[in-house]
């Protein structure tokens, strides 16, 4: 669907509104409810209220706190609507980093679910800027005596509408500040790529606290007047029902989804003595589904190959970054995909460029490098960075790749030390200062090793303090006391000592080499 240019979100929302007023914008899988474009717009508006008569203003960053929910969606557009900055927080963070994230980010205002509450009183004391707390389980609840009519403010596409931390290769994440402009442009460039029109219906279970949610199956919804389902989690039991419940036409996953719908798949085939009807939804082929966006690490071809025999489900791959707002390039979304790409751009421009910033012809290795209206404008308050990030005024990402004669990239390697595992990105440096912290760890250095499931797994290997002891289980638990879950290493490997560079730098490559020869 195309259509005028919207200079920001709230014109966006209600030009959609005015349009489509009584078409079904939004639904929650948890509860059954559901709004109309109207009646989302008016549930924005009590909200933004509420946020208003708080004392948040233009420019004021809100934290979000919240799991998967309509809630998450509604409290993400109030902030929009008066031009404040929705910070969302990541839900699986341990108290000491959601209170990094949020003081870092100077938010002025949580919004909060009341499962988070208790971590919130951990760090409350620790947040001097931070001056009001909401808990914001029911919208309708919480904005009951609020108006559903909204002053007008002059809010500008260059001005600031996220700020999303990235897993940080120093140790700390960075603020990554994503304008109205981009989020606009990202969701048309999807729009208009994948061909969505008012009469899809996009399933958001990727988690609403990273962009993959927020871009490819929420706004993408909106800017096409579509519809979005919001489900609390990903559940492969349950995967298939809302599929058929809610006639979904497409949604947003990694390849660790379509390995577990697999699996839960192959596990009911060999556990056959459920009714035909019942069978009929464990593989459905949905007559409504036309494709699955996969993004974040490449699907391994024979997961992709098997989920399209299975299903009858297309797996359209992306690849696309935070800085980026989420997705940079798709596959096209027919049958001139090409399985290992991930695709070509879908609105920014894309190069390969060497070390000296120059382009490398086709089929060479280099460092991808973006350029578009969807490239974010910075990290917060960390200047260094992102000049580092711009230089020659190329987002520069990090990651090493090349194109083919047809314009289709491929991803080849990582230039950091990154790791992605399931969906959730992770820099080993922050591992390593934790386990650097603990008493018996004299040296200690953190990769990712294969793994079937999530693609990669976290392990560790340390070298202890000469008079001090520490079982792998001890080091494991310790950096589960200071870090979210799926950052802590499943393996600790202890070892003598571990490869130096000749400037004494940690080679965490030979520890791979190593890894693999243990088998």
């Amino acid at each position: 669907m195309t259509t005028k240019s919207n200079v920001n979100l709230r014109e966006l929302l209600e030009s959609r509104a005015a349009k489509q007023e009584d078409k079904l914008f939004l639904f929650s899988e948890t509860d059954g409810k559901n709004w109309t474009y109207t009646e989302f717009d008016q549930a924005v508006n009590r909200a933004a209220n509420l946020l208003k008569e708080n004392g948040i203003n233009q420019g004021d960053v809100v934290s979000l706190l919240l799991p998967n929910s309509a809630e998450y969606i509604i409290a993400y557009v109030a902030c929009w609507k008066i031009g404040a900055v929705a910070n969302p927080v990541n839900s699986l963070l341990k108290a000491e980093e959601v209170e990094f994230v949020i003081g870092n980010c100077e938010a002025k205002m949580l919004l909060v679910n009341s499962q988070f509450q208790t971590t919130i009183d951990a760090i409350q004391n620790n947040l001097p800027l931070l001056q009001t707390t909401i808990q914001f389980d029911d919208e309708t609840e919480a904005t009951k005596n609020h108006s559903e009519s909204l002053d007008e403010v002059e809010i500008e596409t260059t001005d600031d509408a996220i700020i999303i931390y990235t897993s940080g290769t120093t140790g700390k994440p960075k603020g990554c500040l994503l304008t109205h402009g981009n989020l606009i442009a990202n969701a048309r460039q999807i729009t208009e790529w994948m061909s969505f029109t008012e009469a899809d219906r996009l399933l958001t279970i990727m988690p609403l606290f990273h962009m993959n949610a927020v871009s490819v199956t929420t706004l993408t919804a909106l800017y096409a007047s579509a519809s979005t389902v919001v489900a609390p989690k990903f559940s492969a039991s349950k995967f298939w029902q809302i599929v058929e419940n809610y006639k979904i036409t497409s949604f947003g996953s990694v390849a660790t989804m379509l390995s577990m719908l697999l699996q839960k798949n192959s596990e009911d085939g060999n556990q056959k003595t459920e009714s035909n009807s019942k069978s009929k939804i464990q593989n459905p082929k949905s007559e409504t589904l036309r494709f699955a966006m996969c993004g974040s690490a490449p699907v391994p071809a024979e997961v992709l190959k098997n989920f399209e025999e299975t299903f009858g489900c297309l797996v359209i791959e992306g690849y696309g970054l935070s800085e980026s707002t989420c997705r940079s390039t798709f596959n096209p979304p027919n049958e001139s995909r090409r399985a290992g790409s991930c695709g070509k751009p879908i609105g920014n421009e894309m190069r390969i460029f060497d070390e000296n910033d120059e382009e490398l012809k086709t089929g060479e290795l280099g460092e991808i490098v973006l350029r578009g209206e969807n490239i974010f404008k910075g990290y917060f308050k960390n200047e260094a960075a992102t000049e580092k990030a711009f230089a020659n005024g190329w987002f520069h990402t990090g990651d090493i790749g090349y194109r083919d004669a047809d314009g289709f990239f491929y991803i080849a390697d990582r230039q950091s030390d990154m790791i992605i595992r399931g969906g959730e990105n992770i820099y080993p440096r922050e591992i390593d200062e934790i386990l650097f912290t603990h008493p018996a760890v004299e040296l200690a250095a953190v990769i990712g090793i294969p793994d079937q499931l999530y693609g990669e797994a976290v392990a560790a290997f340390v070298v202890l303090k000469k008079d001090k002891n520490a079982s792998e289980a001890d080091l494991i638990n310790f950096c589960k006391k200071h870090l979210a879950d799926f950052k802590c290493p499943e393996r600790i490997y202890f070892v003598e000592d571990i490869p130096k560079g000749a400037t004494g730098k940690l080679l965490k490559r030979e520890l791979a080499r190593l890894h693999a020869a243990k088998g």
